[in-house]
């Protein structure tokens, strides 16, 4: 009678907050961690900003393909900020407890920014087919009322799609485990805690990768193919050096973005000998991403360089050892 009378209160029984227990398996020395995490974090907030007030400020840069460059800088900045103040918390604090309502939170902003990433790199994608498939038409067919649209189709989509995650997530009930091996908020991560069957949430979790992450991999992928062998048609090879070198930025980075999204989801699921590299590589794929899209644009992009160099008051030194070169 009372072992029944205890399972009774243990199944009506609900948790309160949630306690995130960082890098399972290495939580000793998980704070080593934390120096370059913070440093990748630094350097996503300061190059995403230094984009996006270069691209505000020079008129040169206000074309279609640094305004959604620009897009995919506040993008990151949104990423990277949901996520590595806790973790930092985490590591240096030890403030691992986070409430239901900021852990579900956190579970909708991270599937959202996500889903926006890879809706502006497809955006960026089809800026390229068009330029370099379609060249006369270009200037007609992308415009800034063009971006403005596909943004928010881009975050209509991604809005909308990502709200049942939490709803179902919140609608399970939590009654007894309540310690996530995990440095953040996780889908399954946090309904694997429940009491209750969560065979839907494990179906909309698979459904929403391949809706959004799905979809979006195979259109980038297209429309890469069709540029290929829209440049490979091209009788000069100066031309076809040019056609490629103005999108390789960008299919640096894609190449990136899904490549780790495969390799995160395929450690994911063998996780289970070492769940640490895992989780390690769910972070890294977090920050990693927004940290490294500005510095590849910076670094391969003339008219940003140029841009970077005015915004940071080097612009007079810059012309002045062109004038004299001359």
């Amino acid at each position: 009678m009372d072992t029944t009378l205890s399972v009774s209160n243990s199944s009506r029984f609900q948790v309160s907050e949630f306690i995130l227990l960082g890098l399972p398996g290495i939580q000793e020395w998980q704070h080593w961690l934390s120096l370059p995490l913070a440093l990748l974090y630094l350097l996503a907030l300061g190059a995403n900003l230094l984009i996006l007030i270069t691209i505000q400020r020079e008129p040169t840069l206000h074309q279609p393909m640094y305004l959604l460059l620009g897009i995919l800088a506040a993008v990151d900045i949104g990423l990277a900020t949901t996520i590595m103040p806790k973790i930092l918390a985490i590591f240096w604090f030890n403030a691992k407890t986070i409430s239901l309502p900021e852990c579900f939170a956190q579970m909708y902003a991270i599937n959202t920014f996500m889903g926006m990433e890879s809706g502006i790199f497809l955006c960026m994608a089809v800026d390229r087919y068009v330029a370099i498939c379609y060249p006369l038409q270009y200037p007609a067919i992308v415009t800034e009322a063009f971006v403005i649209k596909v943004t928010l189709s881009m975050i209509l989509r991604n809005g909308l799609l990502t709200i049942p995650v939490p709803v179902l997530a919140a609608q399970r009930h939590y009654c007894s485990r309540n310690e996530i091996d995990h440095c953040l908020c996780s889908n399954l991560g946090v309904t694997s805690l429940a009491c209750d069957d969560i065979t839907i949430n494990r179906f909309y979790h698979l459904a929403l990768a391949w809706v959004i992450a799905g979809s979006d991999m195979g259109l980038v992928f297209a429309s890469y193919v069709l540029i290929i062998c829209s440049v490979l048609r091209l009788n000069s090879a100066e031309t076809t050096s040019k056609a490629l070198s103005t999108c390789s930025s960008h299919l640096i980075l894609i190449l990136f973005f899904y490549t780790a999204i495969i390799v995160v989801s395929v450690t994911h699921l063998a996780g289970r000998k070492f769940p640490f590299i895992s989780v390690l590589l769910n972070v890294l794929h977090s920050v990693i991403p927004p940290a490294l899209n500005p510095v590849v644009y910076a670094l391969r992009t003339q008219e940003l360089r140029v841009g970077f160099q005015r915004v940071l008051r080097l612009g007079e030194d810059v012309s002045r050892k062109q004038i004299s070169f001359k």
